[in-house]
């Protein structure tokens, strides 16, 4: 990984002698360009940044000044997508947003065709209050289409926003310049796995001194999707800039926050946060007849956090500061994350619990890597104790102690405390969430198999389970089973503790199904895991750019038993083994015997840590290619 990295930087200083010869300007496309029917570099991409140029200027009153240009190849169909250009603004300043030089080139016999925007090719939406967004649709988007186009932005104030210089699609050229009035000092943010091609020198701007910096890249590679990874855009190369201090001559030098701690204090002081914690009387009387009888920590946090589950519902919106406050989404019974965890740490403290916000970045959000105050969208609660942190999130009606909903778990939080101190928290799973299935069947001549099924879920596996089957019905839900499951039949259906959150939830039926062996002659051919076999490896690729996030250790169980059928005898039996990864990562077990007229098979796979970095993907590779020929291996059956 850094291996290549340092190759594809190596690649790209050397060649940045040869970026000023190439064709940077918007209008001036070529023949060339139109002609080509693939990436020279990748033959598989869709669609291509032929260049991408970003001029943010900051005035000596510091409101900044945006310019984008951009050149797009569109190689399929598939690519058309980039042609649906979307720019976000601030709710109602149309004027702050201006786009031009919005054209489509085409190749039509021999000449260089240019279409140009039509009115009904761009509209406004208005579905957020703070934001809106300008769309633009290209006219005569076809397969070799080349569009490009620039806008003018009015950034706000000390505000430089972040830029990506990778994307989806592989960028040949990609280029930001920031022009920073020496008052101003701001720190650099770098991120991903290539490192751009810098220059920084001072300029003389209108009289004053200015610091002028650009960035460079050229022959980026697409940002391509691999399974398990949690949010791309964390290893994405982009920059961002963050304000450290403003020193206007004549005026007081002023410095801001610069590390996690300052970043949490500020936070705590926002109105729609500390102070949101310091209110109690909305709830007193209700929560005293709530913790009447209750004495134990346990007892406490789950009524507590069941009580705001049930009357609290989440409206799906993040942000760490309150939307309504506290008091106003408890009478309406509705609010966003920060009015209902603000409200569960609230009533916790006031039950005598150590309750605390913890600030958290979800996984859609991204990790921050850098201490700012636009690192988090999200806020759950921890409750300290002598055997650690418990962890609270009451936005999810099936989350329950230590169990948040998924999109929690990213990496770690920050715990903030009343005296205004910090501490990181994690929020990886440790334990081992369970699916555990105890399965026997029988078979006959036919190719008919008849069993039943006894499944367990536990933690995370439960916490998906209980999401998958809410408000689904139960004729719907088996009838998916069935066709999902080489279209078996399910009879006396059962399911426990389905509300009954603290607990494993368990699943019973029957099943009966046809074309589940092979019969070839006198011999039989089975594979013994029916419809719980893996038989495709998820990890394909030679080399994995990013860890591995499962989200959660976890371990799936199979006890299977299956009754030999008469007149047959068992020739083949997979033999048993034993499958360990380096650094106790995880492991596979495959038993089987026969005991009597019966062949018993025990089967496990567990993973022990939530997420594994890339530096060990070969080695997972190869684990999941062994247990899935395992797996997939059958048993043969010799008639008698």
């Amino acid at each position: 990984m850094k291996f290549q990295s340092l190759v594809v930087v190596a690649f790209s200083i050397f060649n940045f002698l040869n970026i000023k010869a190439q064709n940077h300007e918007l209008g001036k496309v070529t023949i060339a360009e139109l002609e080509q029917k693939k990436h020279p570099i990748d033959s598989s991409a869709v669609a291509a940044i032929l260049f991408s140029k970003g001029l943010v200027k900051l005035t000596a009153s510091g409101y900044s000044d945006v310019n984008f240009q951009t050149r797009i190849k569109i190689y399929k169909k598939e690519g058309y997508d980039w042609s649906n250009v979307q720019i976000a603004f601030p709710a109602g300043k149309l004027s702050e947003l201006r786009i031009k030089d919005v054209y489509t080139y085409n190749l039509v016999d021999g000449k260089i065709v240019k279409s140009k925007l039509s009115q009904d090719g761009e509209f406004i939406e208005k579905n957020n209050k703070r934001y809106w967004v300008r769309k633009i649709i290209f006219p005569d988007v076809r397969e070799g289409s080349i569009i490009e186009y620039q806008y003018n932005k009015e950034g706000g104030f000390l505000n430089i926003q972040d830029w990506d210089f990778q994307k989806n699609i592989p960028v040949n050229y990609s280029e930001l310049k920031t022009i920073i009035p020496n008052s101003f000092s701001f720190k650099r943010n770098l991120k991903g796995y290539f490192i751009p091609k810098t220059t920084t020198e001072i300029v003389n701007k209108n009289g004053s001194l200015a610091t002028e910096s650009t960035y460079v890249f050229q022959d980026l590679p697409a940002m391509k999707e691999e399974i398990f990874v949690n949010n791309i855009n964390n290893y994405r190369s982009a920059i961002s800039h963050e304000i450290e201090s403003i020193s206007i001559p004549g005026q007081a030098f002023k410095s801001f926050s610069g590390n996690w701690e300052d970043v949490v204090k500020t936070i705590y002081k926002f109105e729609n946060f500390g102070p949101e914690l310091n209110k109690t009387d909305y709830f007193e009387d209700d929560l005293k007849l709530l913790l009447k009888g209750k004495i134990k920590v346990e007892e406490k946090i789950l009524a507590i956090l069941d009580y705001v589950k049930t009357n609290i519902k989440w409206n799906n919106h993040g942000g760490y500061g309150c939307d309504k406050g506290v008091q106003k989404a408890y009478k309406e019974k509705t609010g966003n994350c920060a009015d209902i965890n603000l409200m569960l740490t609230a009533m916790l403290r006031y039950a005598g619990l150590n309750a605390n916000p913890v600030l958290i970045s979800t996984r859609s959000n991204g990790v921050s890597f850098f201490p700012n105050t636009d690192a988090f969208n999200y806020v759950i609660v921890a409750v300290e104790t002598s055997n650690g942190n418990i962890l609270l999130d009451a936005t999810d009606k099936f989350s329950t102690v230590d169990v948040l909903p998924l999109r929690d778990l990213n990496w770690i939080g920050r715990l903030v405390r009343k005296d205004g101190t910090s501490e990181i928290t994690d929020l990886m799973p440790k334990k081992i969430s369970s699916d555990i299935v105890s399965m026997s069947y029988g078979i006959d001549d036919t190719g008919n198999v008849e069993g039943k099924i006894r499944r367990q879920y536990s933690e995370y596996k439960a916490l998906n389970f209980r999401n998958n089957i809410d408000d689904v019905k139960e004729t719907v839900y088996l009838e998916k089973i069935g066709n999902d499951n080489s279209e078996i039949e399910l009879t006396d259906y059962k399911r426990t503790n389905e509300k009954e959150l603290s607990l494993p939830i368990l699943e019973t039926f029957s099943f009966t199904g046809s074309n589940f062996f092979e019969k070839i002659g006198e011999k039989v051919y089975i594979n013994p895991m029916l419809f719980f076999t893996n038989e495709k490896n998820p990890f394909k690729q030679e080399k994995r750019e990013y860890p591995v996030d499962f989200g959660f250790p976890f371990l799936e169980k199979y006890t299977i038993t299956i009754k030999i059928p008469e007149n047959f005898t068992v020739e083949n039996l997979p033999e048993s083994v034993s499958i360990v990864m380096e650094d106790n990562l995880g492991f596979f077990k495959y038993e089987a015997a026969i005991s009597g007229d019966k062949i018993q098979l025990g089967i496990q796979h567990q993973i022990n840590e939530a997420i594994i970095g890339a530096d060990k993907y070969q080695m997972l590779k190869e684990y999941y290619k062994a247990m899935i020929a395992k797996e997939t291996e059958k048993i043969v059956l010799k008639r008698i």
